[in-house]
């Protein structure tokens, strides 16, 4: 048997070489695809974490809310994104007696620059603005720029819900903007009664 050895030990030392390079070759491959799946398994884990910084981070984003009409204390309020009307009407000391609270959304959402007005009791629905923000508004008259308004502020209008606040916007985006109040009209569902209700809340510039 040693004889057999010694004849054939170069034989023996080449297939001793072959087998451990193989070896060496197939852990490499294992521990390489390991090493991916445990990088890919921490990736995933991380993501999750990654996006309740980022949405834990909008929601701190700080905005400012102007509070008028029946509330104790009107003024401009601090609040964050995701806030809602009730919040920053607690912090103008809440509505007085004389506040037509019926007529005041408090679920809505608060946003950069918009304008919470709480209407008197007796107040006109059509003249009351519940809030808009400042691209989507014309502050000084008090009217929701039907050019520029989103969706949720073309829904504080008198008589408009989310259908109708869609087709405004995509009338807008198919010709270009309204060029009068009256070209509202040419919305099908929208007549003569329904600008009626709209054209003292409404402008195009």
């Amino acid at each position: 048997m040693l004889e057999w050895i010694k004849e054939h030990k170069k034989y023996i030392a080449t297939a001793v070489g072959v087998i451990g390079l193989f070896g060496y070759y197939l852990f490499s491959t294992v521990w390489s695809t390991e090493k991916e799946n445990v990088d890919e398994g921490w990736e995933s884990i991380e993501e999750p974490f990654q996006e309740v910084e980022e949405t834990k981070e909008q929601g701190e984003q700080e905005i400012l809310v102007d509070v008028k009409g029946a509330v104790h204390q009107p003024g401009v309020y601090k609040a964050t994104v995701g806030d809602r009307v009730k919040d920053v009407i607690d912090k103008a000391g809440g509505v007085t007696d004389e506040a037509n609270s019926s007529a005041t959304n408090f679920a809505m959402r608060v946003t950069d620059e918009m304008v919470v007005y709480v209407p008197l009791i007796g107040e006109e629905g059509d003249e009351m603005e519940l809030g808009f923000s400042g691209d989507g508004s014309d502050t000084a008259n008090q009217k929701i720029n039907i050019n520029k308004a989103s969706s949720t502020e073309l829904e504080t209008l008198p008589g408009i819900g989310p259908a109708k606040a869609e087709a405004i916007i995509e009338y807008r985006e198919s010709n270009g903007g309204f060029k009068t109040i009256e070209d509202i009209m040419s919305i099908s569902g929208f007549g003569q009664k329904t600008f009626e209700k709209l054209q003292e809340s409404i402008t195009v510039n």
